[in-house]
């Protein structure tokens, strides 16, 4: 069976999701569930966008010795150093070049004709080329680009040393069909491709991104680039676990396969949602939480028969165990260890003192503590951001003859207890109005949402909201069997984030 290169870039383009965000600690926890999942590459960063990507793609080149670390660079002298810089520690490093090719991109963009450009790409290639051996080189916006201008940029940067080649859809604007013609005719047009591994970036702006990915598997392409759960720009990426577990599930269709150790899939998918803050919705294919459910009685009946009937594959091959969580109120903190490392998390310390806790006050109201609840509960922790203001407590007193009031106590700067009440429209709006006569930074909330965990009325309910505020967005989550407190705990995740990237930025001015 033919290898499929699995090109991870969800701490690169997935991180360009709005409001998605990743501090370096966060990079470095997902780096390391990839190269669990077995990822061939892992693009880190753009290392000379700021400081803070340049650094977590020298850790992660550091720390990670099994995958590919590869640092993306736009075409100038800069960036491809900062690239060579950032990679050059790691055990197989490559330089990920990229240059628009389209008549669009050149016009508008670059403000370039095709000749500037060409010697442009060369130029790029061969310096980073004069560092280490393992270049990649991507011809942005090649699905807009004309097909004869593509091979003679293709066929000169692998003259100048490109190792793979990589075919990005960076609108979303094709179709399987035509992409795999697209495809066909690089290998029929460019005379050196024998030389280079053929790869493929699609977004997914016309839902397409998967079906174009494998189309150009069977045009001959090599290599795909998505992310987990298919975040990125705009409508986001080819998803890695649909990718992987399609050919997975039809080996009786497709000559090639992945290495992908399939049951690191699930808990993967949750560290990114957790991390970024980009839930996953309950249909999504693979990894949503309605991919494994089944409420028709028809198909209740035939899963009870032959889970074959409607199933196609075993959730435990994604590392789903569907197991219910037994421990209860009285259960000690051994236990309470063990079953989450049989659920795939590695705490600290400090981090496993605070879960616990977290759990304990959970174990008083819930008589049935799931699994689901539990990741509730270990993201909660997890994702804690280094506070500015830590939420102390919220009291609210609502009802349809009452005007919504709330009261809120944080802990400040220095450990200073700071309090506060407000009215407001509702109980989230009063809690919310409180916080902010405390925080005193302007910002706006865009996005609410709210979910139940699990089933019952005391649920764990989880709040996902996001934030603007200079132009950029923000994404808070929390949990809580009171909704209230969730949501209190949400806004402060967000405001955090915040306040961490305000006090960044005027590091960086300093």
């Amino acid at each position: 069976m033919s290898k499929v290169i699995i090109f991870d870039t969800t701490l690169r383009d997935g991180e360009q999701s709005a409001g998605a965000a990743l501090n370096i600690g966060d990079k470095l926890d997902i780096a390391r569930h990839l190269e669990r999942m077995n990822v061939d590459v892992i693009e880190a960063g753009f290392p000379i966008t700021s400081t803070g990507d340049f650094e977590a793609v020298r850790q992660i080149s550091q720390e990670l010795r099994k995958p590919v670390i590869c640092a993306l660079a736009h075409a100038s002298p800069e960036a491809v150093d900062a690239a060579w810089k950032a990679v050059k520690d790691a055990r197989r490093p490559r330089i990920h070049v990229f240059l628009s090719s389209s008549e669009i991109h050149m016009a508008h963009q670059l403000k370039k004709n095709r000749d500037q450009v060409l010697k442009l790409a060369r130029d790029m290639v061969a310096r980073a080329k004069g560092y280490i051996p393992d270049i990649e080189f991507s011809p942005m916006d090649a699905t807009r680009t004309d097909p004869k201008f593509l091979y003679q940029m293709l066929e000169a940067v692998i003259n100048a040393g490109a190792t793979t080649v990589n075919i990005p859809d960076t609108v979303g604007y094709t179709i399987p069909q035509e992409f795999g013609a697209l495809i066909q005719g690089i290998f029929s047009n460019v005379p050196n491709i024998g030389k280079a591994v053929v790869s493929v970036h699609c977004h997914d702006d016309l839902g397409l991104a998967v079906a174009n990915s494998l189309a150009a598997l069977e045009h001959g392409a090599r290599q795909i680039e998505c992310t987990i759960n298919g975040i990125g720009e705009r409508a986001g990426n080819a998803s890695l676990e649909e990718i992987v577990m399609a050919l997975r599930t039809r080996k009786d269709l497709f000559e090639y396969g992945t290495e992908i150790v399939t049951t690191e899939i699930y808990k993967t998918s949750r560290l990114v949602s957790d991390l970024t803050g980009m839930v996953v919705q309950p249909n999504k294919a693979i990894i949503g939480a309605n991919a494994f459910s089944h409420e028709s009685g028809i198909h209740q009946d035939g899963i009870l028969k032959d889970r074959s009937c409607y199933e196609i594959m075993d959730p435990k091959d994604i590392g789903l165990s569907g197991s219910t969580l037994t421990l209860g109120k009285l259960s000690g903190r051994h236990a309470f260890k063990v079953h989450l490392q049989e659920l795939g998390y590695e705490l600290n310390d400090e981090e496993l003192r605070r879960a616990f806790a977290a759990f304990k006050e959970v174990a008083d109201k819930k008589k049935t503590i799931t699994d689901r609840d539990l990741e509730a509960l270990v993201a909660e922790e997890l994702r804690t951001v280094s506070e500015t203001y830590h939420l102390e407590q919220v009291q609210v007193s609502c009802g349809d003859r009452n005007v919504p009031t709330a009261s809120v106590r944080l802990t400040g700067p220095g450990g200073t207890a700071i309090a506060d009440a407000a009215l407001g429209t509702g109980p989230v709006d009063a809690v919310y109005k409180a916080i902010n006569r405390l925080v005193g930074v302007p910002n706006q909330l865009t996005e609410f949402s709210v979910k139940s965990i699990t089933e019952g009325i005391d649920a764990i309910g989880e709040v996902t909201i996001r934030i603007q505020s200079g132009g950029k967005t923000f994404t808070g989550r929390g949990a809580s069997t009171d909704i209230i407190v969730a949501s209190a705990k949400a806004y402060m995740n967000a405001l955090n984030r915040l306040l961490a990237a305000m006090e960044k930025l005027n590091s960086s001015a300093r």
